[in-house]
């Protein structure tokens, strides 16, 4: 089976509680700061987003690199195998992020890295000119510190920390005819 690398990103801090629940479920892990790295397979992915309480996303690692120009971002990017992860009608939206590196244009970076994958999928799905992005939801997400590249895609969906919030609201607790007299 596929092995993925793995991150579990929490508040600062918090980080050896997530390593803890990591290890409870099996996996070795790395701590840094605010995330916590791990190798596992799809079970893996699940499983985490299931019951690690005190993480915030769970995100799998396709790529870190070295970029200094936006010709290297986009070559790098686009060797990569987006067709393991994605399919042809696949939504992804990219974000991104930029600390203490050359390549300083956030929004720069995110076009660049959308436009690297979508011609490397156009290169593997032939019959494909145009993607519709009409599938299911695959949050990419650029970051560079000091000129590394690091390219995650969030299996999170909505941020852990917000499984079960009012799920079932009820009714305004005061109702209007509570009025002071």
């Amino acid at each position: 089976m596929k092995q993925f690398d793995i991150i579990a990103t929490s508040a600062m801090g918090l980080e050896s509680i997530v390593a803890k629940e990591v290890r409870d479920l099996g996996y070795d892990c790395q701590v840094e700061n605010g995330k916590i790295t791990y190798k596992g397979d799809q079970s893996a992915i699940a499983r985490s987003n299931l019951w690690l309480r005190s993480a915030d996303r769970v995100k799998i690692k396709v790529a870190e690199f070295k970029a200094y120009s936006f010709d290297e971002l986009f070559e790098k990017t686009k060797a990569l195998n987006w067709e393991d992860y994605l399919s042809a009608d696949v939504e992804f939206p990219v974000s991104g992020k930029s600390v203490k590196s050359k390549l300083y244009s956030v929004p720069d970076c995110q076009a660049i890295v959308k436009k690297a994958i979508v011609d490397r999928l156009k290169s593997k799905y032939k019959q494909v000119s145009w993607f519709a992005e009409t599938g299911p939801l695959f949050k990419i997400e650029v970051s560079i510190l000091k000129d590394v590249v690091t390219l995650t895609i969030d299996t999170s969906g909505a941020g852990l920390h917000k499984r079960g919030y009012r799920t079932g609201q009820g009714r305004h607790p005061l109702k209007k005819h509570w009025r002071l007299r």
